[in-house]
């Protein structure tokens, strides 16, 4: 039986469609070739505005400078906060939308961590010691210490802490 050269059309489309890389990265090893690596940003983790006392809301400054080529950030850093060997994993801020930042050599981003401070030594606290960040994209994890005291909800971090979209910061 012969094929149709409509139905050989279709086919030759459909396998088209199914090869091309739809740029989230799958097509190299994880890694999106526009996105910001760690290795080509200078990330730094700026002056808090600390929670004083348990109960009272801390935010963390995270900045991101360009070293590189240019590049993209689209979605939400990834922010773990670890201590007394538990890992939470943070979420993006209630409400917030990512904006996609094409970052040229030299320019900024930043986001913001925001947390409860909680009590020290309470159970349902976590005594972070360090946040590890990662960029979208890319999977290199760069740590820093935590240096803002305890935080609220040690089971659920999400309820507590949270991460803000990238914003571009300068003009």
């Amino acid at each position: 039986m012969r094929a149709t050269p409509l139905t050989v059309t279709a086919l030759a489309a459909a396998l088209a469609l199914t090869a091309c890389d739809d740029g989230g990265g799958s097509g190299n090893k994880g890694k999106n070739s526009s996105a910001c690596e760690i290795g080509g940003v200078s990330v730094q983790v700026g002056s808090a505005s600390v929670a004083p006392a348990a109960g009272d809301t801390g935010e963390v400054p995270v900045s991101i400078t360009n070293q590189s080529a240019p590049c993209t950030l689209d979605r939400f850093a990834g922010v773990t906060l670890q201590g007394d060997g538990v890992s939470l994993d943070l979420s993006a801020q209630q409400g917030a939308k990512a904006q996609k930042l094409k970052l040229q050599k030299g320019d900024s981003a930043s986001f913001t961590i925001t947390y409860v401070r909680g009590a020290a030594g309470d159970k349902n606290s976590l005594a972070a010691n360090t946040v590890k960040i990662t960029l979208p994209g890319d999977s290199t994890v760069q740590s820093f210490p935590w240096k803002y005291g305890p935080v609220a909800g040690r089971s659920k971090a999400g309820d507590q802490a949270s991460v803000s979209a990238f914003q571009q910061v300068g003009d």
